[in-house]
């Protein structure tokens, strides 16, 4: 029977995240409704905050929906790069919730932050930027163990780590490349999509460009929607 797939984030006021997950869905393929009879996939998305309804709601609606198309399983992937508080504990309450109140099988696949080929996508980032030295700027959190994914991507990288909301911070990590003589940073967001805070990130570079003037600082894009990123996301739901 045809499975039933749900991608979950995070949710933002900003409407650019939207815009990029149902982009993804429509690279990841077919996702309308058929009868049973055809092994075809339904993809739809969910939000853990800034929704009308709360995640459980949205699982059950789209389950129910699932249901209907002849779909006997539920697979959803967490679309976070860290495994922060919401993977860690929101995600799986919410999922507890929907399965109570439905009579359809959920698993919930490893976050994206796992897949093993994550490096490959953010080093296509950086292609194209000639920079002595790189920095991975992620959010970060204070979830124990967290940052260790972060950690391993930058050093595959050949980067250092930095945080939007921890130390060290990207101030602290530009200063200290430049007590090393390096003049050409790179600065890698390790953010899926564009948004507020990747708007507040360039708002921040600019400001160290003329706190720092003889280095020269460049930023690459955020990942964004692309066949490479839907590919990885078929890795985790089909694994």
């Amino acid at each position: 029977m045809p499975s039933a797939y749900l991608l979950v984030s995070h949710g933002s006021r900003d409407p650019r995240p939207e815009i990029a997950m149902n982009q993804l869905v429509d690279l990841m393929g077919d996702t309308t409704c058929h009868p049973p009879t055809e092994s075809k996939n339904l993809i739809g998305t969910a939000y853990l905050e800034l929704r009308p309804t709360p995640l459980h709601e949205q699982i059950l609606e789209f389950g129910k929906l699932a249901q209907s198309c002849g779909c006997d399983r539920l697979k959803i992937v967490p679309l976070f790069l860290l495994p922060g508080v919401h993977v860690m504990t929101d995600i799986p309450e919410e999922v507890t919730k929907a399965q109570a109140a439905l009579d359809l099988a959920i698993e919930v696949k490893p976050y994206l932050g796992t897949h093993p080929r994550l490096a490959q996508l953010f080093s296509k980032q950086m292609s194209g930027i000639e920079v002595q030295k790189w920095i991975l700027l992620s959010h970060g959190s204070r979830r124990p163990g967290s940052l260790e994914p972060v950690e391993a991507i930058a050093a595959t990288l050949g980067a250092v780590p930095a945080y939007w909301v921890l130390l060290p911070s990207l101030q602290l990590q530009i200063q200290e490349l430049a007590n090393f003589g390096v003049t050409e940073i790179g600065i890698l967001p390790y953010f899926l999509f564009a948004g507020g805070i990747t708007d507040a990130i360039f708002r921040s570079v600019e400001q160290s460009k003329m706190q720092f003037p003889g280095v020269s600082l460049q930023l690459a894009e955020p990942l964004g929607a692309s066949s490479f990123l839907a590919d990885l996301i078929w890795d985790l739901l089909e694994s």
